[in-house]
Protein backbone atom coordinates (compact mmCIF):
# COMPACT_ATOMS: atom_id res chain seq x y z
CA UNK A 1 0.00 0.00 0.00
CA UNK A 2 1.54 2.71 -1.33
CA UNK A 3 -0.55 5.33 0.79
CA UNK A 4 -2.40 3.43 3.59
CA UNK A 5 -6.13 5.06 4.39
CA UNK A 6 -6.74 4.74 7.87
CA UNK A 7 -10.14 5.29 9.44
CA UNK A 8 -10.22 6.68 13.00
CA UNK A 9 -13.67 6.19 14.51
CA UNK A 10 -14.12 9.32 17.24
CA UNK A 11 -15.80 6.91 20.16
CA UNK A 12 -17.86 8.02 22.46
CA UNK A 13 -18.52 11.61 21.60
CA UNK A 14 -19.14 12.86 25.06
CA UNK A 15 -15.61 12.13 25.85
CA UNK A 16 -12.54 12.95 24.71
CA UNK A 17 -12.20 10.77 21.33
CA UNK A 18 -13.33 13.79 19.81
CA UNK A 19 -10.86 15.86 20.67
CA UNK A 20 -7.87 13.46 20.12
CA UNK A 21 -9.12 12.58 16.90
CA UNK A 22 -8.64 16.06 16.02
CA UNK A 23 -5.36 16.42 17.50
CA UNK A 24 -4.29 13.82 15.63
CA UNK A 25 -5.20 14.39 12.21
CA UNK A 26 -4.16 17.93 12.48
CA UNK A 27 -0.53 16.24 13.30
CA UNK A 28 -0.30 14.47 10.43
CA UNK A 29 -1.90 16.73 7.76
CA UNK A 30 -0.12 16.95 5.38
CA UNK A 31 2.39 14.36 5.94
CA UNK A 32 3.52 12.22 2.74
CA UNK A 33 2.44 8.35 2.72
CA UNK A 34 -1.02 7.91 4.48
CA UNK A 35 -4.13 9.19 4.82
CA UNK A 36 -6.17 9.35 8.04
CA UNK A 37 -10.17 10.46 7.87
CA UNK A 38 -11.69 10.44 11.03
CA UNK A 39 -15.67 8.08 11.04
CA UNK A 40 -18.54 9.49 12.80
CA UNK A 41 -20.47 12.82 13.78
CA UNK A 42 -18.96 15.59 11.91
CA UNK A 43 -20.27 18.26 14.53
CA UNK A 44 -18.62 15.91 17.13
CA UNK A 45 -15.79 16.23 15.64
CA UNK A 46 -15.86 19.91 15.14
CA UNK A 47 -16.73 20.32 18.70
CA UNK A 48 -13.92 18.38 19.84
CA UNK A 49 -11.29 20.51 17.47
CA UNK A 50 -12.87 23.83 19.67
CA UNK A 51 -12.30 22.09 22.51
CA UNK A 52 -8.96 20.95 21.84
CA UNK A 53 -8.13 24.48 20.43
CA UNK A 54 -7.07 22.28 16.99
CA UNK A 55 -7.29 25.32 14.35
CA UNK A 56 -7.93 23.14 11.27
CA UNK A 57 -10.83 22.94 9.24
CA UNK A 58 -13.49 19.61 9.19
CA UNK A 59 -13.70 18.51 5.59
CA UNK A 60 -16.67 16.66 4.66
CA UNK A 61 -16.07 13.80 2.57
CA UNK A 62 -18.50 10.47 1.19
CA UNK A 63 -15.47 8.24 -0.23
CA UNK A 64 -12.42 6.88 1.44
CA UNK A 65 -10.50 7.35 -1.90
CA UNK A 66 -10.88 11.30 -1.67
CA UNK A 67 -7.23 12.92 -2.04
CA UNK A 68 -6.51 14.58 1.20
CA UNK A 69 -6.20 18.17 1.23
CA UNK A 70 -3.34 19.00 2.94
CA UNK A 71 -1.92 20.82 6.00
CA UNK A 72 -5.07 22.82 7.90
CA UNK A 73 -7.33 20.11 6.97
CA UNK A 74 -9.16 17.28 8.73
CA UNK A 75 -11.08 14.74 6.99
CA UNK A 76 -14.18 13.38 8.12
CA UNK A 77 -16.55 10.37 7.04
CA UNK A 78 -20.10 11.70 8.69
CA UNK A 79 -22.24 9.06 9.95
CA UNK A 80 -25.35 11.07 10.86
CA UNK A 81 -26.25 9.70 13.86
CA UNK A 82 -26.47 12.96 15.87
CA UNK A 83 -26.61 16.07 13.66
CA UNK A 84 -26.35 18.87 15.58
CA UNK A 85 -27.90 17.57 19.05
CA UNK A 86 -24.52 16.34 20.82
CA UNK A 87 -24.53 15.05 24.28
CA UNK A 88 -23.04 16.85 26.65
CA UNK A 89 -19.47 16.41 27.28
CA UNK A 90 -19.49 14.14 30.27
CA UNK A 91 -22.46 12.18 30.27
CA UNK A 92 -23.49 8.51 29.65
CA UNK A 93 -25.53 9.04 27.10
CA UNK A 94 -27.53 6.08 24.70
CA UNK A 95 -27.62 8.18 21.60
CA UNK A 96 -23.24 8.83 22.33
CA UNK A 97 -23.56 5.10 22.23
CA UNK A 98 -25.42 4.80 19.25
CA UNK A 99 -23.35 7.05 17.20
CA UNK A 100 -19.83 5.16 18.78
CA UNK A 101 -21.51 1.79 17.18
CA UNK A 102 -22.10 3.19 14.10
CA UNK A 103 -19.19 4.64 13.33
CA UNK A 104 -17.30 1.46 14.60
CA UNK A 105 -19.80 -0.55 11.94
CA UNK A 106 -18.43 1.62 9.18
CA UNK A 107 -14.89 1.56 9.55
CA UNK A 108 -15.41 -1.96 10.38
CA UNK A 109 -16.93 -2.34 6.75
CA UNK A 110 -14.25 -0.09 4.84
CA UNK A 111 -11.50 -2.11 6.50
CA UNK A 112 -13.52 -5.80 5.26
CA UNK A 113 -14.32 -4.04 1.66
CA UNK A 114 -10.32 -2.87 1.41
CA UNK A 115 -11.55 1.32 1.26
CA UNK A 116 -8.78 1.19 4.80
CA UNK A 117 -6.18 -0.50 5.16
CA UNK A 118 -7.02 -0.43 9.20
CA UNK A 119 -8.84 1.35 11.50
CA UNK A 120 -8.02 2.84 14.80
CA UNK A 121 -10.46 3.28 17.38
CA UNK A 122 -11.25 6.06 20.13
CA UNK A 123 -12.25 5.12 23.27
CA UNK A 124 -15.86 3.97 24.03
CA UNK A 125 -17.72 4.16 26.96
CA UNK A 126 -19.72 0.82 27.64
CA UNK A 127 -22.47 1.89 29.59
CA UNK A 128 -23.57 4.50 27.01
CA UNK A 129 -22.82 1.45 24.39
CA UNK A 130 -24.91 -0.83 26.50
CA UNK A 131 -27.88 2.12 26.87
CA UNK A 132 -27.98 1.85 23.18
CA UNK A 133 -28.57 -1.87 22.93
CA UNK A 134 -25.54 -3.22 22.70
CA UNK A 135 -24.80 -6.83 24.31
CA UNK A 136 -20.79 -6.56 24.03
CA UNK A 137 -18.09 -6.11 26.80
CA UNK A 138 -16.12 -3.71 24.25
CA UNK A 139 -14.71 -3.08 21.26
CA UNK A 140 -12.69 -6.27 21.00
CA UNK A 141 -16.26 -8.43 20.95
CA UNK A 142 -17.78 -6.01 18.71
CA UNK A 143 -15.12 -6.23 16.21
CA UNK A 144 -15.58 -9.78 16.54
CA UNK A 145 -18.87 -10.10 15.60
CA UNK A 146 -18.42 -7.70 12.77
CA UNK A 147 -16.20 -9.55 10.92
CA UNK A 148 -17.16 -13.59 12.00
CA UNK A 149 -13.95 -14.26 13.80
CA UNK A 150 -14.96 -16.05 17.72
CA UNK A 151 -11.39 -15.80 18.99
CA UNK A 152 -9.54 -12.38 19.35
CA UNK A 153 -6.48 -11.07 21.63
CA UNK A 154 -5.07 -8.15 23.03
CA UNK A 155 -1.44 -7.28 21.83
CA UNK A 156 -0.42 -4.25 23.81
CA UNK A 157 3.03 -2.89 21.93
CA UNK A 158 5.30 -0.58 24.34
CA UNK A 159 7.22 1.22 21.49
CA UNK A 160 9.25 3.48 23.66
CA UNK A 161 11.42 0.59 25.21
CA UNK A 162 14.37 0.35 27.37
CA UNK A 163 16.36 -0.98 24.53
CA UNK A 164 16.91 1.79 20.89
CA UNK A 165 14.33 0.02 18.51
CA UNK A 166 13.27 -2.59 20.43
CA UNK A 167 9.28 -2.81 20.86
CA UNK A 168 7.70 -5.09 23.34
CA UNK A 169 4.48 -6.66 23.21
CA UNK A 170 2.35 -7.60 25.50
CA UNK A 171 -0.25 -10.71 25.61
CA UNK A 172 -3.09 -11.90 27.68
CA UNK A 173 -4.35 -15.31 28.54
CA UNK A 174 -8.06 -13.70 30.11
CA UNK A 175 -9.01 -10.58 29.29
CA UNK A 176 -12.33 -8.94 30.84
CA UNK A 177 -13.12 -10.69 34.07
CA UNK A 178 -13.03 -10.96 37.10
CA UNK A 179 -10.00 -11.18 38.76
CA UNK A 180 -11.77 -14.54 40.77
CA UNK A 181 -12.71 -15.51 37.05
CA UNK A 182 -9.82 -15.36 35.31
CA UNK A 183 -7.80 -17.55 37.99
CA UNK A 184 -10.11 -20.10 37.02
CA UNK A 185 -9.35 -19.88 33.48
CA UNK A 186 -5.35 -20.54 34.17
CA UNK A 187 -5.37 -24.19 32.90
CA UNK A 188 -2.40 -26.37 30.89
CA UNK A 189 -4.70 -25.65 27.65
CA UNK A 190 -5.43 -21.99 28.37
CA UNK A 191 -2.09 -20.79 28.66
CA UNK A 192 -0.69 -22.95 25.59
CA UNK A 193 -3.13 -21.96 23.63
CA UNK A 194 -2.71 -17.93 23.95
CA UNK A 195 1.06 -18.92 23.71
CA UNK A 196 0.85 -20.00 20.26
CA UNK A 197 -1.39 -17.35 19.54
CA UNK A 198 1.10 -14.46 21.06
CA UNK A 199 3.45 -16.56 18.73
CA UNK A 200 1.61 -16.74 15.52
CA UNK A 201 0.97 -12.31 16.45
CA UNK A 202 4.69 -11.80 16.85
CA UNK A 203 5.77 -13.29 13.64
CA UNK A 204 2.63 -11.96 11.87
CA UNK A 205 3.49 -8.50 13.77
CA UNK A 206 6.82 -8.44 11.90
CA UNK A 207 8.95 -10.52 14.16
CA UNK A 208 9.87 -13.35 12.32
CA UNK A 209 11.66 -15.92 15.40
CA UNK A 210 9.95 -14.27 18.21
CA UNK A 211 10.97 -14.58 21.61
CA UNK A 212 8.50 -14.95 24.64
CA UNK A 213 8.42 -14.98 28.15
CA UNK A 214 5.33 -16.44 29.97
CA UNK A 215 4.69 -14.73 33.65
CA UNK A 216 4.27 -16.29 36.19
CA UNK A 217 0.81 -15.91 38.42
CA UNK A 218 2.10 -15.81 41.73
CA UNK A 219 4.90 -14.03 44.08
CA UNK A 220 7.80 -15.19 43.53
CA UNK A 221 6.99 -17.06 40.76
CA UNK A 222 5.31 -19.74 43.63
CA UNK A 223 8.24 -20.52 45.33
CA UNK A 224 7.77 -24.22 44.63
CA UNK A 225 4.35 -24.64 45.23
CA UNK A 226 4.69 -22.75 48.91
CA UNK A 227 2.33 -19.81 47.38
CA UNK A 228 0.47 -21.63 45.05
CA UNK A 229 0.61 -24.15 42.19
CA UNK A 230 -0.53 -23.20 39.30
CA UNK A 231 3.01 -22.89 37.91
CA UNK A 232 3.64 -26.14 38.49
CA UNK A 233 0.45 -27.35 37.55
CA UNK A 234 -0.53 -25.38 34.44
CA UNK A 235 1.89 -22.26 33.14
CA UNK A 236 5.26 -24.34 33.64
CA UNK A 237 3.81 -27.60 31.59
CA UNK A 238 1.88 -25.36 28.99
CA UNK A 239 5.27 -23.65 28.51
CA UNK A 240 7.34 -27.31 28.40
CA UNK A 241 4.55 -28.44 25.74
CA UNK A 242 5.21 -25.28 23.72
CA UNK A 243 8.82 -25.81 23.17
CA UNK A 244 8.72 -29.24 22.80
CA UNK A 245 6.48 -27.98 19.59
CA UNK A 246 9.59 -25.81 18.64
CA UNK A 247 8.60 -22.29 20.15
CA UNK A 248 11.75 -20.26 21.68
CA UNK A 249 9.22 -19.84 24.86
CA UNK A 250 10.82 -18.64 28.96
CA UNK A 251 8.86 -19.27 31.72
CA UNK A 252 7.22 -18.84 34.32
CA UNK A 253 9.39 -15.97 35.13
CA UNK A 254 8.22 -14.14 38.27
CA UNK A 255 5.98 -11.11 36.98
CA UNK A 256 8.41 -8.94 38.93
CA UNK A 257 10.57 -9.13 36.93
CA UNK A 258 9.74 -10.17 33.76
CA UNK A 259 8.18 -7.15 32.10
CA UNK A 260 11.81 -5.28 33.24
CA UNK A 261 13.16 -8.16 30.97
CA UNK A 262 11.35 -7.74 28.19
CA UNK A 263 11.52 -3.83 27.83
CA UNK A 264 15.45 -4.31 28.28
CA UNK A 265 15.49 -6.11 24.78
CA UNK A 266 15.50 -10.09 26.37
CA UNK A 267 11.94 -11.12 24.65
CA UNK A 268 9.63 -9.92 22.12
CA UNK A 269 6.59 -10.60 23.93
CA UNK A 270 5.39 -11.12 27.35
CA UNK A 271 2.28 -13.63 27.87
CA UNK A 272 0.64 -11.93 30.99
CA UNK A 273 -2.61 -13.84 32.67
CA UNK A 274 -4.82 -11.62 33.50
CA UNK A 275 -5.89 -7.94 32.55
CA UNK A 276 -4.08 -5.63 35.01
CA UNK A 277 -0.75 -7.99 35.80
CA UNK A 278 -0.14 -6.71 32.06
CA UNK A 279 -1.71 -3.14 31.75
CA UNK A 280 -0.09 -1.80 35.07
CA UNK A 281 2.94 -2.35 33.81
CA UNK A 282 2.54 -0.95 30.14
CA UNK A 283 0.80 2.30 31.65
CA UNK A 284 3.03 2.79 34.07
CA UNK A 285 6.07 2.62 31.84
CA UNK A 286 4.68 4.74 28.84
CA UNK A 287 1.12 5.25 29.10
CA UNK A 288 1.06 7.96 25.92
CA UNK A 289 3.20 5.35 23.57
CA UNK A 290 1.83 1.90 24.94
CA UNK A 291 -1.02 1.69 21.88
CA UNK A 292 -3.49 -2.27 21.69
CA UNK A 293 -3.85 -3.96 18.32
CA UNK A 294 -6.70 -6.66 18.04
CA UNK A 295 -5.02 -9.59 16.92
CA UNK A 296 -7.14 -12.67 15.82
CA UNK A 297 -9.56 -9.98 13.05
CA UNK A 298 -8.83 -10.37 9.39
CA UNK A 299 -8.15 -6.33 9.66
CA UNK A 300 -5.57 -4.72 11.15
CA UNK A 301 -7.03 -2.19 14.15
CA UNK A 302 -5.12 -0.53 16.56
CA UNK A 303 -6.28 1.92 19.59
CA UNK A 304 -5.90 3.98 21.93
CA UNK A 305 -5.36 1.80 25.61
CA UNK A 306 -7.23 4.41 27.55
CA UNK A 307 -10.98 5.13 28.59
CA UNK A 308 -13.10 7.90 27.54
CA UNK A 309 -11.94 10.60 30.65
CA UNK A 310 -15.24 11.97 31.12
CA UNK A 311 -13.95 14.00 33.80
CA UNK A 312 -11.83 16.34 31.34
CA UNK A 313 -13.85 15.61 28.05
CA UNK A 314 -14.41 19.13 26.97
CA UNK A 315 -11.90 20.86 28.94
CA UNK A 316 -8.81 20.87 26.31
CA UNK A 317 -6.89 19.18 28.77
CA UNK A 318 -6.43 15.68 26.90
CA UNK A 319 -3.47 14.69 25.54
CA UNK A 320 -3.85 12.81 21.78
CA UNK A 321 -0.51 11.25 22.09
CA UNK A 322 -2.00 7.37 22.61
CA UNK A 323 -3.95 8.35 19.57
CA UNK A 324 -1.13 9.46 17.53
CA UNK A 325 1.05 6.57 18.80
CA UNK A 326 -2.02 4.29 17.99
CA UNK A 327 -2.03 5.78 14.51
CA UNK A 328 1.50 6.01 13.73
CA UNK A 329 1.38 1.90 14.51
CA UNK A 330 -1.21 1.35 11.90
CA UNK A 331 0.41 3.31 9.23
CA UNK A 332 4.12 0.90 10.30
CA UNK A 333 1.69 -2.29 10.39
CA UNK A 334 -0.23 -1.36 6.87
CA UNK A 335 2.41 -3.52 4.78
CA UNK A 336 0.78 -6.68 6.98
CA UNK A 337 -2.57 -6.17 6.29
CA UNK A 338 -2.34 -8.91 3.57
CA UNK A 339 -0.53 -11.66 6.03
CA UNK A 340 -3.35 -10.28 8.72
CA UNK A 341 -5.98 -11.06 6.09
CA UNK A 342 -4.22 -14.53 4.70
CA UNK A 343 -3.54 -15.73 8.68
CA UNK A 344 -7.01 -14.47 10.29
CA UNK A 345 -9.34 -14.68 7.95
CA UNK A 346 -12.29 -17.36 7.41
Amino acid sequence: MTRPVLALTLGDPAGIGPEITAGTLAAVAGEEGHHGVAVGDAEALRRGARAAGVAAEVREITDFGTAPAGPGVIDVLDTGVLGDDLPPFGTVDARAGRAAVAAIETATRAALDGAVAGVVTGPINKEAIWEAGSKHLGHTEMLGELTGVTRQDTMFVVRNTAAEGHHLRIFFTTRHLSLRSALDRITRDNVLRAIREAATALRVFGVPEPRLAVAALNPHGGENGAFGDEEIVHIGPACEAARAEGLDVTGPVPADSVFHQGLTGRYDGVLSHFHDQGHIPAKTYDFDGTISVTVGLPILRTSVDHGTAFDIAGTGTADHGTMLSAYRAAVDYSPAVPLIRRTYGS
